[in-house]
Parts: structure tokens; sequence; C-alpha cells
């Protein structure tokens, strides 16, 4: 007989909870179609039920009709996003995730004092592209130590180093290190940017790793804190670590010689293949579940302003600016989370 650890927490975060949420109210305000621009949320399953309710995603603004409401995703976007809905008089509810908004706002505020800012994480992510565009011409995205290592500085005291919220904490600390072995006089950001949801499941895979041999993570494969996570439990001394989006995707040989598998999820993650899971690893033999939990989680973010009211604006005098796009609010503050 085979056991299952499966780490806790794992699955949505509160800033999925709430980007999942806003485009069901949406759909229950306004009924099918609702456009979504990009995937809400950076997994299969999510996608796929909402669109089989009616919420249509698309890559670009201009796939949208003129006039509609259009919901953006949890990722963020560049200001020119809502510049570009503004034009089309479209209807924005915003569901960026307030956490990353933090980081949105600390870009700006280093970028209008002067600071050359660089943003740790992976080029050409969502939410990376989204933060480059709040300081443009003031951003480098630096991926690695080695790159941290070569960035042009023009001025070595006006430094300042910024995350990507769903990238793993070493991986961070690393790259910041030898940022800092170069510019001894580099500034930190007033918090950490790292999601306290990342971190949490990082923990949490933290503790089962060394005593698994093959730890699976469900997440899909666009999803960046899922990915992060397989690295995290290697690196932590798992036997092996795969990213799956389900059971179907597990394979026979990964079993041989395996006698403890651990599991967890991405933030972005349904706890309906999770469960699937746990019940094809029993039919596996691994019928023993063990439940390693590391942090509780409470947090819970206040769905988008405009939400309680939005509706379809109607068509505006020629000339005349549409509303603006709501912010997001939080109803609560990490305690203890990270």
């Amino acid at each position: 007989m085979g056991k299952v650890l499966l780490a806790a927490p794992r699955g949505f975060c509160a800033g999925v909870e709430r980007a999942i949420e806003t485009v069901e109210r949406v759909l229950e305000r306004h009924g099918p179609p609702v456009y979504v621009r990009r995937q809400i949320v950076h997994n299969t399953h999510v996608v796929r039920d909402l669109a089989e309710r009616g919420a249509v995603f698309v890559d670009e603004l201009d796939e949208v009709p003129v006039g509609s409401v259009v919901v953006l995703s949890a990722h963020g976007v560049a200001p020119e996003v809502h510049a570009q809905a503004a034009e089309r008089e479209l209807s924005v509810v915003d569901a960026v995730c307030p956490l990353v908004t933090k980081v949105h706002r600390e870009a700006e505020r280093f970028a209008a004092e002067g600071y050359q800012i660089a943003l740790v994480g992976h080029e050409g992510h969502e939410e990376v592209t989204g933060t480059v565009g709040h300081a443009p011409g003031r951003i480098t995205v630096v991926e690695s130590p080695e790159q941290a290592r070569a960035l042009p500085v023009a001025d070595p005291e006006r430094v300042v180093w910024l995350s990507q919220t769903t990238l793993a904490v070493d991986e961070v600390a690393e790259t910041v290190g030898a940022l800092r072995e170069r510019l001894p006089l580099l500034a930190d950001p007033p918090g950490d940017d790292i999601c306290y949801a990342s971190q949490n499941r990082q923990d949490a895979v933290r503790a089962i790793a060394p005593r698994c041999d093959l730890l699976l993570v469900v997440g899909s494969a666009n999803s960046s804190n899922s990915a992060r996570l397989v690295e995290v439990a290697l690196r932590a001394g798992a036997g092996d670590a795969r990213l799956i989006d389900d059971a179907g995707q597990v394979r026979d040989e990964w079993f041989d010689g395996v006698t403890t598998v651990g599991v967890s999820s991405g933030a972005s993650v349904p706890e309906v293949p999770v469960s699937g899971l746990v019940a094809a690893l029993a039919a596996r033999g691994f019928a023993e579940v063990e439940e390693v939990p590391v942090a509780d989680e409470t947090l819970r973010f206040a769905l988008p302003r405009r939400l309680a009211a939005v509706s379809p604006p109607p068509t505006p005098p020629s000339g005349a600016a549409p509303a603006a796009a709501d912010g997001p609010r939080a109803a609560g503050r990490p305690s203890g989370d990270g």
C-alpha cells in the first residue's frame, strides 16, 4: 500500500477567487456573452468552465464589440489597455489581483522618483508585461542571476528591485543576491512582492517534498506559480516532481519504486481535479492520505467596486468620455501569510 501526502494550503488564492467570481457575477447580470481579455486565470479547467457558461476569451480588445462589457484578467494590464478600452467605449470590470496592483503602484512611485527598476520576473508573462507598462522606459526585466550581473546601470545609487508575484522565493533571492553583489546600494521594495499564497504553497511543498518519491503538482503549463512548485519540490528533495492538469495526464512509468506520492496544486487550480487525482491514486494502491498543513489562509478580497452597478454604458454623445474603469479594493490584509 502506498501513501499520499496532501499539501495544505493548495488551490485557489484570494485573488483567483475574486477574479472568477467577478466573471460569474457579470454573467449573472448580463447573460452571455461576456468578454474577457486573456485567460481570467491560468488554468484550463477554470477557463473551460467559464467558457461553457458564456464567457468569451479574447486576446485583445479589438476583438470585443464596441460598447460591450469586458473583464480584465487577474494578472493586470498596462495603462494602454485601459486607454484602448476607453476608445472602444467598453465598460471595464478590472479583476486584477490587488497584490499585483501593489506592484504597479510601487513601479509608478519609484519611476517618478527617478529610480531604475530591475523587475525580477519572466519576460512575456502577462503580469510582467502589465507591470512594465506602468513605468515604461524605467523597467528592465531580469530573469536570472546571469542577467542581473550584466544589467546596464546608469546610476548605481538609484536602482530598486521589484518582483513578479508568482515566483519562487529562492529564485528571487538568488537573482536579487546577484544584483546586490554588483549594486551594494540596491533599494528594496517597501514590502514583499511575492504573493502570500505563492509563498504558502511553496512552504507546503517544501514540508512534504523530502518524504516524497514523486510529487504531483496540479496546474496548467502556463501557470507560473504552479510551475514554480515543481521547481521548489525538486530543490527540496522530492525524488521526482511533475506538473499535470489532472489525473488524465498521469503516466504508469512514473510509479516504479514509488511508495509515497505528494500532491499539491497552484493558486489558480480548483479542488475538483485535485480530488480526482487523489481518487486515481487510491485506485493505484495509494489509499492512505495524510494532509500536511503549514498555514491557515483567511484573506479575502472584495469584488471590484463597479460590479455592484455594472451595466453596458449608454451610447455617449460624440466626443464624450466613457466611464472610467474600476480599481481593486481589498477586504482585508494578509496576517502572518507574508
